[in-house]
């Protein structure tokens, strides 16, 4: 009988075949010679963790060992904040930038920083709490590409406008997923050049990934071996991933079955397209100073709600109502649930600048600019000409609104409008029906062409005529009865569509007696 011993064959590692010192001298000559080997610049992805430090190293590395007269090419190092970045992690990143800025000047390196944020109108909270849509699910993933995609893209296709292409320098790896280590493995198949790939999304852009085939452990075998060149602590980097590790360890790895400390992911804080934020969980858990995140955390956890139907309108954002199984899919947030997240969100960002250590005191989750689009977007564009948002601002922090005078002329002021509401009663629709159309008159009354304005008040009246969810519920199930019927032969009848809708009533014989 023979006797297997309970050893795990050692994980696979990029230093096995020529050892580590000459695996990094080969990539960074690998690096000097695509760097060299035309005038197109590069633009270096670097987000602060792990992956993007050690191919920022390699690429700094690389320029250092060339003579200054070869180091004529810009190499722009981009990294996209998408202002609701976890704290910690957004104030590493931002003080590596000028630490970074500072040391490629010394140095004479073409190396300059660039931080990225979405424009004013693509930010989370503009459109959680502005426009109402829900928190981010995986069907409804909106926040990606205004948040992180287009900032950066928009970046990439003006070096290309400049300069007819670009060069991207990525920290992807294979070994991330099944996923990404599939779609660049076919993305190798159509390079036109050595290791340059192509990018899918961006024309004229080739992709650099020079730790492509590294493992966890050969990055962090990398950063720990390799001191930082631009004078940053990767020790420190070590410790926010350690301490972002549920355990609150990153172990000696010895064998397949041994978790590595790079498996910790760091992201937006109020991303609910998880289950959990088990990395910052994990930071408040292993360090108290950290316990000043723990109002963010809440917050996240509320955002991520089961059922939200309560605080969405049944209507979609265009007013029309959808049917699912029978059910309206709900829309976005209700107004009431709009101004419950600006105050909860407000109320965080006093918590922690009261209780928070001294280095976030003034730590801001939510920018002026953005609380100034969110009630131009309640006042102009969804007409809740109540302005509330300056009343919610002073109330939770106590203190004055910064923003602007608004520089519209309402219909009705916050008296009247408390009027309106007393009127209506609970009939929430036919207040927000009443206060629409208020606003659509006031608007084009100054208007010297009064163009479109039947056009909105049937719009404002589609959405807003129905008794409650209920009643356009049925509406909505009539109508799209009538849409699955075949066309009627007598073209004097009136169509079953409008009938359902409400717009035309069945004429009713009289038996007579």
């Amino acid at each position: 009988m023979k006797r297997q011993l309970p050893i795990t064959p050692r994980r696979y590692s990029a230093f096995d075949e020529h050892g580590y010192a000459a695996t990094v001298d080969q990539l960074v000559e690998q690096t000097q010679q695509l760097y060299l080997a035309d005038g197109v610049p590069w633009v270096v992805g670097y987000s602060g963790g792990k992956d993007s430090t050690a191919v920022l190293q390699l690429v700094w590395m690389a320029l250092a060992g060339l003579p200054a007269d070869q180091r004529t090419k810009p190499v722009h190092v981009i990294s996209t904040d998408t202002l609701v970045e976890n704290p910690v992690v957004a104030s590493w990143v931002t003080h590596s930038l000028e630490v970074l800025a500072q040391e490629a000047q010394r140095q004479a390196l073409p190396i300059t920083p660039h931080r990225l944020t979405p424009a004013v109108t693509d930010t989370f909270w503009v459109n959680l709490i502005g426009r109402g849509y829900p928190a981010p699910r995986p069907k409804f993933r909106w926040c990606t590409e205004r948040l992180k995609i287009k900032p950066s893209n928009s970046f990439i296709r003006g070096m290309v406008r400049a300069h007819g292409e670009a060069i991207l320098v990525l920290g992807t790896r294979k070994a991330e997923s099944s996923g990404r280590s599939h779609r660049m493995t076919a993305l190798e198949a159509r390079r036109s050049r050595d290791l340059l790939s192509p990018n899918n999304s961006l024309p004229n852009c080739l992709v650099y990934s020079p730790i492509e085939n590294w493992s966890n452990d050969d990055v962090w075998t990398f950063l720990m071996q390799t001191p930082n060149p631009w004078g940053y602590s990767n020790k420190e980097l070590l410790t926010m991933y350690q301490g972002a590790s549920p355990d609150g360890e990153c172990p000696l790895v010895v064998d397949s079955s041994t978790p590595s400390c790079g498996d910790s992911r760091f992201g937006c804080w109020t991303c609910t397209l998880v289950d959990k934020d088990k990395s910052m969980a994990a930071m408040i858990q292993n360090d108290d100073e950290k316990e000043w995140m723990l109002p963010l955390l809440e917050l996240r956890d509320e955002l991520d709600v089961a059922d939200d139907r309560p605080l969405r309108d049944f209507r979609r954002m265009n007013g029309a109502v959808q049917l699912f199984h029978g059910k309206p899919i709900p829309g976005p947030y209700t107004q009431e649930s709009r101004e419950r997240w600006l105050t909860r969100l407000l109320e965080a960002q006093a918590w922690i600048q009261e209780h928070g250590p001294e280095n976030v005191r003034s730590l801001e989750l939510i920018t002026l600019p953005e609380l100034e689009e969110i009630r131009r977007i309640w006042v102009v564009e969804k007409h809740e000409f109540e302005d509330n948002l300056p009343r919610i601002y002073e109330q939770t922090l106590g203190r004055p609104y910064p923003g602007r005078r608004l520089d519209e002329h309402l219909p009705l002021g916050p008296e009247m409008v408390e009027v309106l509401r007393e009127i209506a009663g609970n009939d929430r629709l036919h207040f927000e029906l009443v206060r629409e159309l208020l606003d659509i008159e006031q608007r084009h009354r100054s208007r010297a062409r009064r163009a479109g304005l039947f056009d909105s008040l049937e719009k404002a009246l589609r959405r807003g005529f129905y008794d409650d969810e209920e009643d356009a519920t049925a509406r909505a199930q009539r109508h799209k009865a009538a849409m699955e019927r075949k066309p009627l032969e007598d073209a004097a009848a009136p169509d079953p569509i409008d009938i359902a809708d409400g717009f035309v009533r069945e004429a009713r014989t009289e038996v007579p007696q």
